[in-house]
């Protein structure tokens, strides 16, 4: 295998959509307790819907870690989503396609036009948070690289793969699928992936041999290898031990700062 820089886990410790009955914490305290366990297991990011506790989530998670804060929930239009930007979270989590999503409990069916999401792009420069696009299939990529062509983003451009997600906007999990898809994205892109089903460890493995991040978590696949219910740090520490034993190292919060250019 050839020398890689260390691999950015990121936590998302949130409802699981497919299985709701599964744990999570639900307010800002355990959260930020949680997110702390995250940064010690190996996480050098938090994905977190923050309940809407958003400000109390920024505060708990700040003060007992320097783990990096993603503020998910990409469905909720942006006029919605504006006290992300003004607490400063470190990234902000912006879906480039519609959401087309079919749930346990619910179906998310959403338009985001281009034009939503340069909004997005603006919003982001404007309060010097860095955008994290959500990469559902090959119209996303067409998406990405017209805000690129228009000069909106600032590499490196953070991108999260998803695969096996039920919906409209669904795509095979599999390793050809993550390599055909991984091959049509742009330069100087920083690739995490999800997935969400029982195949997510073999393109997770696949992502650490070949250079990108990963995502788990109670709300990506709440379930070890041995098909045990896990807290988002047990799955944490999972996936740290799989990619130190494939000989990638684990990135810090500071070592992941640099590589996405925070």
């Amino acid at each position: 295998m050839r020398k890689e820089k260390p691999l950015v886990i990121v936590a998302t410790p949130n409802i699981c959509w497919l299985h709701p009955e599964v744990a999570y914490p639900g307010n800002a305290v355990e959260i930020g307790e949680e997110a702390a366990l995250c940064r010690e297991a190996g996480a050098a990011v938090l994905h977190t819907h923050a309940e809407g506790q958003w400000k109390e989530v920024y505060d708990e998670v700040k003060k007992r870690s320097d783990i990096i804060l993603q503020g998910g929930m990409s469905s909720i239009p942006l006029q919605e989503r504006i006290e992300l930007f003004e607490l400063k979270y470190d990234m902000f989590s912006i879906i480039a396609n519609h959401h087309a999503e079919a749930f346990k409990e619910v179906n998310c069916d959403v338009l985001h036009p281009l034009s939503e999401l340069e909004e997005y792009a603006a919003a982001c420069r404007k309060y010097g948070v860095k955008p994290e696009f959500e990469i559902w299939h090959t119209g996303s990529i067409w998406n990405l690289n017209q805000l690129i062509e228009k000069g909106l983003l600032d590499a490196p451009y953070i991108t999260t793969l998803f695969f096996g997600w039920p919906g409209g906007t669904w795509s095979p999990a599999t390793v050809e699928e993550y390599l055909y898809r991984r091959r049509l994205m742009p330069e100087n892109c920083a690739c995490t992936v999800t997935i969400m089903c029982e195949e997510q460890m073999d393109i997770l493995a696949a992502a650490i041999l070949n250079g990108d991040h990963v995502r788990v978590g109670t709300e990506d696949y709440p379930f070890n290898q041995q098909g045990k219910v896990c807290t988002t740090h047990e799955l944490v520490q999972e996936i740290a031990d799989v990619s130190r034993s494939l000989g990638r190292e684990v990135a810090t919060a500071a070592q992941a700062r640099e590589m996405l250019g925070l």
